[in-house]
Formats: structure tokens, sequence, C-alpha cells
């Protein structure tokens, strides 16, 4: 990469905002633009004598399935943004987790899963990492230490959590998980999709591994797909040989770009979606339609006052499950008479995101009762004004 500018102090020096501004950025030196460009180039430039370069080396640009400026300047950021030494950043945020899974865990290795998880970890520990490469795995309610704890083996290698889980916003308490896992000489994976930094950060509670789909928060915009992995140098070199390198599951320079751009705003994204989400949730709590709120700055919630200790009054997320009463049938209609939120899948977008899941699979037995009878709706706070959106909320709820 391109030096920095002269007399600039180090981004790790600074306070988060500023290092959402200026950490992984460069000053090009062929233009001398303040912002490091979009490189689209699939090469780089050799030395006069290439004969001591790794051709896997992922620390400079060579090849931009092993690394470039884009890249790597994403990387940089994340690592600062997160405090771990090193980042791999991927395609998708499912490439991540696989890179962690695929990178860690051998044939006849056991993994410890939260119950309660992305539908694509589901399905590798469920089906495809079983059947195809004899990797065990445990489902377990991760928000129970004990049931953690009872479920280790002497040969599990990787326990894999959410802080809040998807859809149905449980929470974990990560530093006493982590606790149980390098007791058991495992690595602790944890998905903070759903709580970006300076929210959370797990490496500061233990964790092994933080994962990010760049796609949502980090991004926040919904136009690039991206996922990351930070923790220390060591595991990450290994999630870089093997998953980016060798497998080729690498970012492309424009989306690198965009989500770097994006995550400068993350602190003022951020903040709006937590303030916003509180009010919504405090509104649909109290609502007579409404036949439950999952929230975790909810009292009711069942992990509410985990939750207060554990983001120390940063705040709750902006994600949300929810229901109407009646079945689904009556989600559908509900979300039909909606006209500032808008029906869609993905989530830490600028604009409300809600989407009526289902009651049906495998994975519902380990949702609380209510999703069972009524289904759910999984809502993602926007940048919205909150007026429009509770205005919105209740012009659907009295249409139903």
């Amino acid at each position: 990469m391109t030096t920095p500018r002269p007399n600039r102090l180090d981004p790790l020096s600074l306070r988060f905002s500023t290092q959402t501004v200026h950490a992984g950025n460069r000053v090009d030196e062929g233009s001398g633009a303040i912002r490091t460009p979009i490189v689209m180039a699939n090469s780089y430039a050799l030395p006069e004598d290439p004969s001591q370069v790794s051709w896997s080396g992922t620390d400079v640009p060579l090849y931009t399935r092993n690394s470039g400026t884009n890249q790597l300047g994403l990387q940089e950021k994340l690592a600062a943004l997160e405090g771990g030494e090193d980042a791999v950043v991927l395609a998708s945020g499912v490439a991540a987790l696989h890179g962690v899974f695929f990178s860690v865990l051998r044939s006849g290795d056991h993994a410890v899963i939260a119950d309660v998880t992305y539908e694509a970890t589901w399905r590798l520990f469920q089906e495809i990492l079983p059947e195809k490469y004899g990797i065990e795995a445990t489902f377990v309610d991760a928000s129970d230490l004990g049931a953690v704890e009872a479920a280790m083996r002497p040969n599990t290698r990787l326990v894999h959590v959410e802080v809040i889980g998807n859809p149905t916003t449980k929470v974990v308490d990560i530093a006493g998980v982590a606790q149980i896992a390098h007791a058991q000489g495992a690595l602790l994976s944890v998905d903070s999709t759903f709580t970006p930094p300076p929210l959370f950060r797990p490496l500061e509670h233990g964790a092994d591994f933080v994962v990010h789909s760049l796609t949502k928060y980090i991004n926040g915009h919904g136009d690039a797909m991206g996922g990351a992995v930070i923790g220390k140098r060591e595991l990450i070199q290994q999630i870089k040989s093997d998953a980016m390198v060798d497998v080729g599951g690498v970012i492309s320079p424009f989306n690198a770009w965009l989500i770097q751009r994006g995550s400068v705003t993350l602190p003022l994204r951020l903040e709006r979606h937590l303030q916003s989400a509180a009010k919504i949730a405090a509104f649909l709590a109290e609502h007579p339609k409404v036949a439950y709120v999952y929230y975790p700055g909810l009292e009711a919630h069942p992990q509410h006052d985990l939750a207060v200790r554990q983001f120390e009054g940063r705040g709750f997320g902006a994600m949300m499950a929810f229901a109407v009463h009646g079945g689904p049938d009556a989600q559908n209609r509900f979300v039909a008479s909606l006209r500032v939120i808008t029906s869609a899948v993905s989530l830490g977008h600028d604009e409300s995101l809600i989407v009526h899941v289902g009651t049906e699979g495998p994975r519902v037995k380990a949702y609380p009762e209510p999703f069972q009878v009524h289904g759910h709706l999984r809502f993602s706070v926007g940048l919205e004004d909150p007026e429009d959106l509770l205005e919105d909320l209740a012009a659907a709820l009295e249409a139903i």
C-alpha cells in the first residue's frame, strides 16, 4: 500500500469516530487523492527480482485473490475498529463464516453451535459439514451457560455463537461462553453482525474470532456485499491462506471500496438506529394488536439484565422480532399495509426493512413459543425519522 501522509497521528491512538474516518485510508501517491481510490486491477507489478516473492503472500498487493489495495485498507480499518491484530475481508458474510469453520475444523472435530443462529450457519453444521467432512455439531441454548458447558467434548474444537441471535434476539454472555470454551481448549467464534462496534467488541470479552456480514451495518447503505473475520494475526492468517487464497472467497475491489466508504458514518448511523429502535420497541410493546415484542432493551426480554450488563449502556441493537395477533395471514396483511417500511431481507440498511419469517422447519423448535404460534416479523430499524416509522406502524396496525 502507499505511504500515509506524513505527520499524521496513528489512527490506533485516536477515538472511535476518528478511526472510522482515517483508519485504512491512504493518500494516493500517483494522483495525490486524499482518499484511497478504487484500484480495479487483478495484478500488481512485481519487483525486478521476484525470486523472493511469496506467491501466496497476503500482506502486499500481488494478485487480487491474495490481496489488493482496497482490500488491505478495509482490513486495516476493521482491525482497528474491533481492536484486533488483523482482519480478513471476504466476498460475503457467509464466506466469512465458512472461512472460520473451514480453516479451524478437521474431520472428526466437534463444534458447539448456538441453536438460534443464521440460516447458513445452521445448514453448514446441520447438513454440509457433518455429511461431507465428518464434523459433528451440537446445537445448544447458548444463553444457558450450563448447557454450553454440558455440550463440550474432548474433541470440541470450536464454539460459535451470536451476540444477539438471528432472528429471535436471544442474547449470549460472550465472556461466560469464552471462559467455558477456553477451559476445554476450544476456540470461540462470535457473529457480531447485529452488534457492530462501538456497541460491542467480542474480542474484548474473550472471543478468538469476531465475524461480521459487512453487507449490513458496517456498509450501511444496502449496495455492497462483504464479510470479515477479525482476531489474532496467526489465526487470521490461516483464514487468509485457506479460505481466501486457496478457496478464492475474495471480496471485489469495488465492494471493498464501497464498504470502506460506508463505514465512515457508522457511529453516526448507529446512534440513530439505536435511538429509533428503543422508541419503536416501546410503542409496539404497548399496542393491543401486537402479540409480543422481543427486543433486548425491553425489561420483559428474557436476557434484558444480561444485555444491560454486557452492553454497558451503549444501546441494545436495532433489531427486533414481533408479531401481530393471528397467524401468517395476519402478519402478511400487516406487512402489506406498511408504506414507509420496506418488506425485504437483509438488515442494517439506511432504510427500515421487515421480513415475515414462517413457523415451519426444525430451527423453529429453538424459538420461544409465541414465535411458533404466530410466526414473527424480523424488523431492522433504519435511519428514517422515527416519527414517520411510528406513524407507518400505527397505520398498518389500524388497517388490520
